[in-house]
């Protein structure tokens, strides 16, 4: 498996700011991951609906695009078979 390289964005916020003002940080989570830090030590990771389905996404795409290069497509098996394999 490859290595993606990027940069993240991420906002941190302590957990009592979470709970002093969820709305705030929740609207804060739609396009970056927010930590959520509990005594300076991260203990959970908050994402918008937005940024979950794209992730969702990706990984989706990921998976499909191995299954499509372990595919041996010159054993010429049906398309039944092959979509009843791979779960579609």
């Amino acid at each position: 498996m490859g290595c993606l390289e990027y940069n993240l964005i991420v906002t941190f916020v302590s957990i009592s700011q979470l709970k002093i003002n969820p709305t705030n940080v929740i609207r804060a989570a739609v396009d970056y991951p927010v930590a959520v830090e509990n005594r300076n030590k991260v203990e959970a990771y908050l994402i918008g609906k937005k940024l979950f389905e794209r992730i969702e996404a990706y990984i989706e795409d990921y998976v499909d695009s191995q299954a499509v290069k372990s595919t041996d497509f010159s054993k010429g098996k049906n398309f039944e078979e092959a979509a009843q394999k791979l779960g579609i």
